[in-house]
């Protein structure tokens, strides 16, 4: 990981790079890709690929692929899928899966995917509806607004509507999607293919992952139509090459205030790592006990690993002089020219100051709000569903404008499919989860805080959660569907431990997040607000907004880099993969992929790297190339990206995605998917000038 304070130590000294932004597709800077690469994108071309690209709800991208529904992403973005689709007789995530019919593609339980059809700036009814509100007041005028805009746009449960936050509140827009909500497993590979190299390798390169799943959306119990798809290249790429990446990147905090970074390296990241490490040993030690454990905990584990190294890259990367140098020289820079401004002076007269006072609350604030709202205490799935069933009972009720945001009508249709999704819980993994949730809840607060003497009472934490996990019947979707059904009467007449214990936690934990809500949350937001306002009156709108989880779109190469001297090529091959096989986890290749070696040539391209500006959430982005055309498929970032939360290095900043070539050839040689690949051939060859 030292790496990556190296790679943030070049910030100070590097101009601004031309492959940096995540950006809107109405504010995609053609111009500027004009001048670099030679290419200037068409409106036609950008209103393909964004029609093309696809968000998974549950937090990561895809695209069509096909005009009949058949939709690319990752497979550790439809890992849980699998596993809900899995046995103790038919491990999906250790065997892989292929539907060589329609009839044989199964349906993932918990998987939304929506594709962005409309932009709306809303901006001016947002700031009517806050005009002269501060505190509490602003925070409650805005969501009610928002939900207002969201309600009235969801005309059906085909449509999902969001009101995003762009330029850290200078501007909102109304996202509208078609939503998809019957999703079905169409093709995935083995589970140690996809992690190949497992957590040695992740944010590594060279890399030699296969992490590729195909979907369909469905509507009518029938394959969707998509007309908008990508269509794939028939020539894949190459080093030197120009890429677009069209994805959903979930966060950045390239905007923020040097308070909010300072109190991300010194309160929450740490707080965030401790918790995750010793999650991780829990995991360990539990899946270590037998293979039927393991089995239902090594895709939580791959997560866990998977956030405490990413989590552990940003920690280093604000821990780096370097940045937080850089961060207050911009800073000052903007308040130097907010000052020369009356107007933009007064609109931001004190925003940073209380600001830095608001985190001072939230440090004192966190371990409460963290463990008691936030769900630290409680991590259960069961759980989960009790407190939604509990808080659904009381909101819905209520006026939409005055519900919590996750309950207003725009949400329901994917809380209801979550609720009522069919999928398997297992109950032993859930017990030691809410064992652990339950410990550390005593750990933070003390075993003398009123609120852990009231949750444990006398009883130890794993006591507690055996009693609540054996006795609860909410892992049935029968009992869930009549309490839905049944509503408020229902959930308070139920006699069911699992949502008795949620209710009785209930109110403290509204309490929290109330405390959060009045006194962080809504000072943040109003003073972010102002701040981008500033920034937007002093600098324009030339700059890119932070990332949101909405759709962006950025230009690359096809670029290795160099790491301490050593050149690091950005294209890796199948030859390259079987010499990484050890026959020893990680770095064991599954046996369909030892009986294909001789099958494809050595040297066709299996993953490579790009100077993409990617973020978490990406993860599933098509790679396209200037015909619009797939190239490749986003799965992972570098080391050095790991900072990319705060700061872009064009030297050593790197997507990694699954190349095109290698795509095809695994399906071909490796999985015998005939019917995949003659779909995605069929599509590719329909139209030759699609733009």
């Amino acid at each position: 990981m030292e790496r990556v304070l190296l790679a943030v130590g070049l910030l100070v000294a590097l101009p601004a790079a031309a492959d940096e932004g995540m950006w809107t597709y109405d504010a995609f800077p053609t111009e500027t890709v004009a001048k670099t690469h030679g290419f200037t994108p068409t409106q036609a071309w950008l209103d393909k690929v964004r029609l093309g690209s696809v968000r998974l709800a549950g937090g990561c991208s895809a695209s069509f692929v096909s005009p009949d529904g058949l939709v690319m992403t990752n497979h550790h973005c439809v890992r849980s899928c699998i596993e809900d689709l899995s046995s103790p007789k038919d491990d999906l995530l250790a065997k892989g899966f292929l539907a060589k019919t329609a009839a044989q593609e199964r349906r993932c339980p918990k998987v939304e995917a929506n594709q962005l059809v409309k932009m709306t700036d809303v901006t001016a009814r947002m700031n009517a509806a806050t005009q002269g509100l501060t505190g509490a007041a602003f925070n409650t005028a805005l969501k009610k607004e928002m939900a207002a805009v969201e309600s009235a746009c969801a005309t059906s449960t085909d449509v999902r509507c969001d009101v995003v936050t762009l330029y850290n509140g200078g501007k909102y827009h109304l996202y509208e999607y078609r939503r998809f909500q019957d999703v079905r497993l169409v093709f995935a590979p083995e589970f140690s293919m996809a992690a190949f190299g497992g957590d040695p390798d992740n944010f590594n390169f060279p890399r030699f992952g296969y992490d590729v799943s195909f979907l369909r959306v469905w509507k009518d119990d029938a394959p969707a139509k998509s007309p908008d798809y990508l269509r794939w290249a028939k020539q894949g790429a190459k080093e030197g090459d120009l890429v677009f990446v069209s994805g959903h990147p979930g966060g950045t905090e390239r905007k923020a205030t040097v308070a909010e970074l300072e109190f991300q390296r010194d309160v929450n990241l740490p707080y965030t790592l401790l918790h995750l490490s010793e999650l991780r040993g829990r995991l360990r030690e539990y899946a270590s006990v037998n293979p039927e454990r393991y089995r239902t905990t090594r895709n939580r584990l791959r997560a866990v690993e998977n956030g405490l190294k990413a989590l552990r890259g940003r920690h280093q990367a604000l821990a780096d002089p370097a940045l937080l140098a850089q961060k207050r020289q911009d800073e000052a820079a903007l308040r130097a020219k907010v000052d020369a401004n009356p107007q933009a002076k007064a609109a931001t007269a004190g925003a940073w100051e209380e600001t830095a006072k608001a985190l001072e609350t939230y440090r004192r604030m966190l371990p409460e709000y963290r463990m008691k709202e936030a769900g630290d205490a409680y991590p259960s799935e069961l759980f989960s569903i009790a407190r939604h069933l509990v808080r659904l009972a009381d909101e819905q009720p209520k006026a939409n404008a005055e519900r919590l945001r996750e309950y207003t009508e725009a949400q329901l249709p994917t809380l209801r499919q979550n609720l009522l999704r069919g999928a398997p819980i297992t109950l032993e993994l859930d017990e030691l989860l809410l064992s652990f949730g339950l410990t550390r809840l005593r750990e933070t607060l003390g075993a003398d805080d009123p609120f852990v003497v009231a949750v444990l009472g006398r009883e130890a934490p794993e006591a507690l959660a055996r009693s609540l996990v054996r006795g609860t019947k909410l892992g049935d979707a029968k009992t869930r569907q009549a309490l839905l059904d049944g509503g408020k009467v229902a959930v308070e007449a139920s006699k069911d431990p699992m949502l008795l214990f949620a209710r009785k936690v209930d109110a403290e934990a509204r309490a929290a997040r109330k405390r959060y809500e009045d006194t962080v949350e809504a000072v943040l937001k109003r003073n972010g607000e102002r701040i981008a306002k500033a920034h937007l009156a002093v600098y324009g709108t030339a700059g890119y907004p932070d990332a949101t989880f909405t759709l962006r779109l950025n230009p690359g190469v096809v670029k290795g880099w160099d790491e301490n001297g050593r050149a690091v090529s950005p294209l890796t091959t199948f030859g390259g993969a079987y010499a990484r096989h050890t026959d020893k986890d990680p770095f064991k290749l599954p046996a369909t992929w030892v009986k294909a070696q001789g099958k494809v040539p050595p040297q066709t391209p299996l993953d490579l790297a790009t100077t993409n500006d990617i973020i978490g959430g990406n993860s599933g982005s098509p790679m396209v190339d200037r015909d619009g055309n797939v190239v490749g498929l986003v799965f992972d970032g570098n080391l050095h990206s790991l900072g990319g939360r705060y700061a872009y290095v064009p030297e050593t900043h790197r997507a990694v995605a699954v190349h095109g070539d290698g795509i095809l050839a695994a399906l071909e040689h490796v999985y015998g998917a005939r019917r995949v690949l003659d779909e995605l051939r069929a599509a590719r060859d329909h139209d030759e000038n699609p733009y």
